[in-house]
């Protein structure tokens, strides 16, 4: 299946795993979206694990996308910034973020992990990626807390040194 991120220039993969979600498989309940109104959503962010991070990672970027949300340019749902290079983990519905880090803010502009909510009927297919970077934080390129999602992976990608990406599926 492809992703989002196969037409960007390629990187070293990462190994990205997760104990609430598989590649190919489907959110549970709980990743859906209680703020969108799916029954018996709780917003809760997915358990992620990393390894193969490559030499001179100085941190990660976390991030779930759904290119199939019916917009014309898809739907941030999460992104986590500044993780430092030691962090190889973040915990289910986490809140409090390792280090530096901090929430991006989504495309509802809210700061939080935002769950699979996709219309009626439809199927669509979430992209959550971690990003190893040669830089430690992304303010080094003069983003702040008004960054978007899609303003930050613009202004990320030549300091992408390492990339790894599982797609879930979300259906109403």
């Amino acid at each position: 299946m492809s992703t989002p991120f196969d037409h960007l220039p390629a990187v070293p993969a990462l190994n990205l795993t997760s104990t609430d979600v598989e590649d190919g498989g489907e959110f549970a309940t709980a990743q859906y979206s209680a703020m969108f109104g799916v029954p018996g959503g709780e917003d809760r962010s997915p358990q992620l694990s990393w390894s193969g991070v490559p030499e001179g990672t100085k941190s990660f970027v976390v991030s779930v996308y759904d290119p199939e949300a019916p917009t014309p340019s898809g739907f941030w749902h999460w992104m986590v910034v500044d993780i430092p290079a030691d962090v190889t983990e973040l915990a289910s519905g986490v809140t409090d973020l390792p280090g530096a880090a901090w929430t991006v803010k989504n495309d509802a502009r809210a700061a939080q992990f935002i769950g699979s909510a996709p219309p009626a009927g439809a199927t669509d297919h979430y992209a959550i990626s971690v990003q190893a970077l040669d830089i430690a934080s992304i303010t080094e390129l003069g983003l702040d807390t008004e960054a978007t999602p899609a303003f930050v992976s613009f202004n990320i990608l030549s300091h992408v040194i390492g990339r790894g990406v599982i797609t879930v599926i979300g259906r109403r």
